[in-house]
């Protein structure tokens, strides 16, 4: 067994116009000051790093390496996650998701998926080039209008969408392995890739590709009412990234798992900052120790009520006080006898 690293923090959510949040250096410093001992970095963010450099200079990357250590820090992981949403978007989402790609392909959806799909495989290389062995993405959905059918989906459909879904990622896919790195698909609602039987569908279209990982968030699986401590169970092999976040569910008479349309404050299922949810984080880092889960753990703050640095101050401690320093012994070692085979013999009788 390995002891899990961290804790560590997500900065999407952090980045701002105002001091510290508005460079590498400031954010990676109000990190370092808070506990945390890794960032995980958003590359949709030219302040924290250009990908298509990073790709192309190990130099580049080496630089960008010190100067975040420098900060008390080390980067964990890179993540795509806005322009892998892009790799596969269905039409009735063109316009709401055009805002993540470049302004001069805004309107032009084959130009937007050629250019996600170029950018992941520069993550691809730049993750190699920072010597880090995991990346962060999202998969896109061509399905997601169809999740709750009316009218029924055609015979043949999702198997359909899965392949021509495979089809658009394997070539990234294959990018990633290339540069020795996992690709770890978020969970999450919204994406086809949602919960179990959805990333089963995938990893059978990509042909079950090494590379195609999961990165674990239970805040998305509350708030689906999915299981998620047997998921670790069920996808422990393919578990190599983990979003430490907190969420609650809380039913009513008026509306259940799909929010009613209600703003995230009023919604029965809402993602709340560490310790203020539902999430038994005892258990799933129990759990990942148990199944040898060498990643990181990683805050992502999500919270619809409190303040997003207070949540980064507590998130810290509270990350720390849940990771297991794994035995290296047997705690009935004490109790064992010198062992030879003529022993083992008597034992069982023969």
């Amino acid at each position: 067994m390995q002891t899990i690293k961290g804790p560590a923090i997500f900065l999407a959510q952090f980045m701002g116009d105002q001091a510290p949040f508005n460079s590498l250096e400031s954010i990676c410093k109000w990190a370092a000051s808070l506990g945390y001992v890794g960032v995980q970095i958003p590359t949709w963010d030219s302040r924290l790093i250009d990908l298509e450099k990073a790709a192309e200079s190990k130099d580049y990357c080496d630089d960008l390496k010190g100067r975040v250590e420098a900060c008390g820090v080390q980067i964990t992981e890179l993540s795509t996650h806005l322009q892998g949403q892009l790799v596969a978007v269905h039409p009735a989402y063109d316009l709401m998701f055009d805002g993540f790609a470049p302004e001069h392909l805004r309107g032009n959806p084959k130009a937007r998926t050629a250019w996600a799909i170029e950018t992941l495989k520069h993550a691809a290389k730049a993750s190699r080039n920072l010597g880090l062995d995991a990346h962060a993405t999202f998969s896109g959905a061509l399905l997601w209008h169809t999740v709750y059918p009316w009218p029924q989906r055609p015979a043949g459909l999702v198997e359909m969408g899965f392949r021509e879904l495979a089809d658009r990622w394997l070539p990234i896919l294959n990018a990633f392995d290339e540069a020795g790195v996992d690709l770890c698909y978020e969970i999450h609602p919204g994406e086809d890739l949602h919960d179990g039987v959805t990333f089963e569908r995938f990893l059978e279209a990509t042909g079950n590709h090494a590379r195609c990982n999961i990165l674990y968030d239970p805040s998305h699986f509350v708030l689906q009412q999915l299981d998620y401590l047997q998921y670790i169970d069920f996808y422990h092999e393919r578990i190599k990234m983990f979003h430490v976040k907190d969420a609650e569910f809380n039913p009513t008479g008026k509306s259940g798992v799909y929010g009613g349309y209600q703003s995230w404050i009023d919604r029965p299922g809402r993602f709340r900052s560490l310790g203020d949810g539902q999430v038994d984080f005892a258990s799933i880092f129990s759990k990942l120790a148990q199944y040898d889960y060498k990643g990181w753990a990683v805050l992502e703050w999500e919270c619809c009520i409190k303040d997003a640095e207070q949540g980064a101050s507590e998130g810290a401690p509270f990350i720390q006080d849940h990771i297991i320093k794994v035995t290296e012994r047997a705690f009935d070692d004490f109790a064992g006898a010198a062992i030879d085979e003529g022993f083992l013999r008597k034992i069982i009788g023969i």
